[in-house]
């Protein structure tokens, strides 16, 4: 067969991975924090992107007229009818923005979707200062020195100073001021002070590498370690969890020989084993179960009540409520859709009066880049309604009943369901919250593994199995303690068939001890 060159014209189609649609996936994932972040980036890039400041906002030149600016429309309300319909979500014209950028003719059909496819402290105000009229301040951060002076600072004001809380480090140095006069303890405690985990403990503390580098002997060190384990909260500037018990003990007057070797036998009490303990300790039932006692109202991390961090409060990106006529209500949470107009005056304005062909296609390059951030955030918007009402519809039984009628579910039934694919379900539901009369919830949450139903029967969600083991052991009583094996016949006799490893595997992940520690635990408190 002789070789020879030719030309052949073929006609394929390939999925090309543009800039934006590289762009509209990845805000497909986006939590609404880090949407809020992108948007503004955007906005600082792009002249002709600006926000809508809400309802009524009339936007100055961005806003009404022909040519005025046009934004994302903010998807409405999905109306779930009930357990077995699954209409499609459907949108009410209930934008706040101008809706020309976002209208059919100008998004396209929903079979157009571009995102379907596959694929240390530094404490600035408290720093060493050895002033010029002989004073020295030692109260800052202790690895820093130069800088201004501590804590009498002429700048401060009492108004800075009412609404805050008192943190540790101000209530340790407080107290290191009045035990500790002599600055060269001063600068010691400082150092132990900064040395701290959230627990209160000093772990790992090297009392001669500390000395070297503090320039002292490491017997003065152990004085001031001494002297601050004094302090309170009771428990603090512990290097172990025996010697923060002990410290608090002290304290109590309740540090003997018996309690002494309580304390070298920690893992004995871990263990519930109170035969063992009274004959380590040399006492009786009675007294052993007093020491128990005593050890349970001690706190193993006494700095934690300074811990005014307040909670990072997770804002939901769907609302879900029942419907007053029957099924489920659900809408965006429109406190996490980016309001994002494009301004069609400041483009028509500025277009003109470009002079060279490099500031018209840097304007055109703009506006279309513009114009596509606002159709993949509508797009994202819908898409995450979409996905959430079918997995509503799915897991009706769960918003009804509770979390033992939850059922097993994958990407791939809510995929084949709206038809989509898996990889654009799983990206909508990473890092997206659905409020509902439950609490809220990840949407990853509602997908969970199956276990085979006894004889056939249908299979059970491994969510469901894990809260029913929970409630069994929740509900036992001391002299009838369920072992692994006992569950795995009560869960068969419910028509789960599930294996004794898988049970011990459910319960450890959930924290909960095995039967024999429970036992001992309950008998202890009897």
């Amino acid at each position: 067969m002789a070789l020879s060159q030719r030309l052949d014209l073929r006609q394929t189609q390939s999925l090309v991975m543009t800039p934006q649609l590289q762009q509209a996936i990845k805000l497909l994932q986006l939590s609404n924090i880090e949407l809020s972040d992108f948007v503004d980036r955007e906005i600082e890039q792009n002249p002709l992107l600006e926000r809508d400041g809400g309802p009524g906002d009339s936007g100055g030149d961005s806003a009404g007229g022909d040519g005025g600016a046009n934004g994302a429309a903010e998807p409405g309300m999905a109306d779930l009818s009930g357990p077995d319909e699954a209409p499609p979500p459907s949108f009410e014209g209930r934008t706040r923005d101008t809706v020309e950028m976002t209208s059919s003719e100008t998004m396209g059909s929903s079979s157009d979707a571009p995102l379907d496819t596959d694929f240390e402290n530094v404490y600035a105000d408290d720093r060493f200062s050895d002033g010029t009229d002989g004073s020295s301040d030692v109260y800052g951060s202790w690895q820093e020195r130069g800088g201004r002076g501590g804590f009498d600072d002429d700048d401060s004001n009492l108004e800075a100073t009412l609404s805050g809380q008192v943190s540790l480090r101000d209530h340790l140095i407080e107290q290191l001021k009045i035990d500790l006069p002599d600055h060269g303890d001063q600068l010691i405690g400082l150092a132990l002070i900064d040395m701290l985990d959230e627990s209160g403990w000093i772990i790992g503390l090297e009392i001669e590498a500390l000395a070297g580098q503090l320039g002292c002997g490491p017997e003065r060190v152990e004085r001031v370690l001494a002297a601050c384990q004094r302090f309170d909260p009771p428990g603090i500037f512990a290097r172990s969890l025996k010697e923060c018990l002990a410290i608090q003990l002290r304290e109590k007057n309740r540090f003997d020989p018996a309690m002494e070797a309580l304390l070298d036998n920690l893992e004995l009490l871990a263990a519930r084993n109170l035969p063992a303990l009274m004959k380590v300790c040399g006492v009786d039932a009675e007294d052993i179960a007093d020491m128990v006692a005593e050890i349970r109202k001690l706190n193993p991390k006494p700095a934690l009540c300074f811990d005014h961090t307040p909670a990072q409060l997770v804002t939901p990106d769907i609302l879900m409520r029942a419907n007053p006529g029957g099924g489920w209500l659900i809408d965006l949470n429109p406190d996490t859709l980016p309001r994002v107009l494009v301004n069609h005056r400041y483009f028509a304005r500025i277009s003109g009066t470009a002079r060279n062909k490099a500031d018209k296609e840097y304007i055109t390059e703009r506006f279309q880049s513009a114009n596509w951030l606002v159709k993949s955030l509508h797009q994202r918007a819908t898409t995450i309604l979409k996905v959430a009402s079918e997995i509503i519809r799915q897991q009706d039984a769960f918003f009804i009943h509770g979390v033992s009628h939850l059922k097993p579910l994958i990407l791939r039934d809510i995929a084949e369901a709206i038809g989509m694919h898996e990889s654009t379900v799983s990206r909508v539901t990473t890092n997206k919250f659905m409020a509902t009369s439950r609490g809220v919830f990840e949407l990853k949450y509602f997908f969970t593994s199956a276990i085979q139903g006894a004889d056939g029967q249908a299979a059970h969600s491994a969510e469901a199995v894990r809260h029913r083991i929970k409630t069994m052991i929740d509900a036992e009583k001391a002299e009838d303690v369920l072992s692994d094996d006992k569950i795995v016949e009560i869960l068969r006799g419910e028509g789960i068939d599930i294996a004794r490893r898988t049970v011990a595997k459910y319960r450890e992940a959930m924290r909960i001890p095995s039967s024999v520690q429970r036992r001992r635990a309950k008998m202890s408190r009897m």
